[in-house]
């Protein structure tokens, strides 16, 4: 069982509880993308290979541009991403239904398989987390990450869960 967290101040405003909550965030997401890191490299990929993988896995025939802004990267690296992962048979990429300049991105049947393992790893760590911290804190730890995000990005973010 995993030691006592300590409990925040009540002053969790203060320098010291606010450095606390930013070498949590570096030191949980370092273990965790560390989980699938392993798996990325015996492709030859990296973890933007697998952000790329994750949100296409979130909504097949998804546009570049959509996806683009999803990652928040430039045009080039999103280019170099989305070449190595159609060279690799990950993904497919076809031209919209009703645009024809849009090119829309899915997962290949070995992209959803090579995804669906990553994200396992990446759930085994979580849900292990998740059951350690309780089931109030989830809800909490939600309320936090999504504080982080711009209001005005929070509408993208908000739009996975359908």
């Amino acid at each position: 069982m995993a030691s006592p967290t300590p409990s925040a101040s009540p002053l969790f405003l203060r320098e010291t509880e606010i450095r606390r909550g930013v070498e949590l965030l570096y030191f949980g997401n370092s273990h965790l993308t560390r989980a699938i890191d392993r798996g990325l490299a015996a492709k030859g990929l990296g973890r933007a290979h697998h952000r790329a993988l994750y949100f296409i896995a979130r909504q097949p025939d998804l546009t570049v541009s959509q996806l683009l802004a999803l990652l928040a990267i430039t045009k080039q690296s999103l280019g170099r991403v989305i070449n190595e992962l159609t060279e690799r048979n990950l993904i497919e990429m076809r031209p919209g239904d009703k645009d024809r300049r849009q090119r829309l991105l899915r997962l290949t049947p070995e992209g959803a398989a090579f995804e669906n393992e990553l994200f396992e790893a990446l759930r085994e760590r979580l849900s292990a987390a998740y059951a350690s911290a309780g089931q109030g804190a989830v809800g909490g730890f939600w309320a936090v990450l999504e504080g982080l995000i711009p209001a005005e990005e929070r509408s993208r973010v908000a739009s996975l869960r359908d």
